[in-house]
């Protein structure tokens, strides 16, 4: 247990530059109070304390404004940045070197039963706002966009942003731009842009053939 506290406060430092001592992190930081809430509610969940394990989780979304179900499967080191308005469904599975930032929530699509929350692969980043909704892997090594809606599996390495979600960069080779989650290529902004230069085209084309047209009737007369 301490030795999985102790890579808690380590993935923060890491990952965190204004993280700048232990006693800061740890009285300060919800997204980590967080975590540790959830790994106390999850053993109750597993011992079959189910409404206690409820209500631990509900004191802890009160405490930090991050919903994480009991019943949900968090790997080594996640990192919740800010944390406020996270929310992580009961069947998500998430992976080790993980990082969430605010507003993010992995959850379903429905009402279905069984396996409907995302499973999150290592050293994933999940950007500001982004929503993963429903059960379908999200690869090793991936990063997902802020404000990107992703309603199908992401392969390992890939980058995706956008509403839905597309691939931009896979494997190292560049679609667009390199990663930077606050900076990232929008397919679906090109194509409107694109769309927009073809209409003001067809536009000019139109009007040059509507005075065309004038000319000869004068012409004519």
């Amino acid at each position: 247990m301490f030795r999985q506290m102790r890579d808690d406060i380590q993935a923060v430092f890491e990952r965190d530059p204004a993280a700048r001592s232990t006693l800061e992190v740890v009285l300060t930081y919800s997204g980590l109070h967080a975590i540790w809430g959830h790994r106390i509610a999850h053993k109750l969940w597993k011992a079959g304390w189910c409404t206690l394990a409820r209500i631990v989780s509900q004191f802890v979304r009160f405490m930090t404004g991050i919903e994480i179900h009991p019943g949900a499967k968090i790997g080594r080191r996640l990192f919740i940045d800010h944390g406020m308005g996270v929310v992580i469904g009961e069947t998500c599975e998430i992976g080790d070197n993980v990082t969430i930032y605010q507003g993010v929530t992995l959850g379903g699509t429905g009402k279905e039963k069984g396996k409907r929350h995302p499973t999150v692969g290592n050293n994933v980043i999940i950007a500001t706002g982004a929503k993963v909704l429903g059960s379908f892997k999200i690869g090793d090594n991936s990063k997902i966009g802020a404000g990107a809606v992703v309603l199908q599996e992401v392969p390992p390495n890939s980058t995706v942003v956008g509403i839905k979600a597309r691939i931009v960069i896979q494997d190292g080779k560049r679609v667009s731009y390199d990663l930077d989650h606050v900076n990232l290529p929008d397919p679906l902004a090109d194509t409107i842009r694109q769309m927009q230069r073809e209409i003001e085209q067809l536009r000019n084309e139109v009007n040059a053939l509507r005075e065309e047209a004038k000319s000869n009737e004068h012409t004519v007369y």
